[in-house]
């Protein structure tokens, strides 16, 4: 549980800061092209802002994922009661 709970705060604590680095990075990007969404356009962005923000997204989805698919610490299965 404690590791879970370790592998979640790095992950959210990791994407915080890249996301820091990335909005402080994107300030003075000149093409600011908007993309199409399901429901109407975005507003104007930078292309390396979107791509940071995919990344940021993909590490903060992956740590937390890694989190949930962590096996349970405890005996091994073979050596559950009931299992012979």
């Amino acid at each position: 549980m404690l590791l879970r709970l370790r592998l979640v705060l790095a992950s959210l604590t990791g994407s915080t800061l890249l996301l820091l680095l990335l909005c402080l990075g994107a300030q003075n990007l000149e093409q600011r092209p908007s993309l199409n969404v399901g429901f109407g356009r975005t507003a104007p962005l930078p292309v390396g802002f979107l791509v940071g923000i995919a990344l940021v997204v993909g590490v903060l989805s992956g740590g937390c994922s890694t989190a949930l698919l962590l096996p349970r610490s405890g005996p091994p299965a073979d050596q559950l009661p009931g299992r012979e």
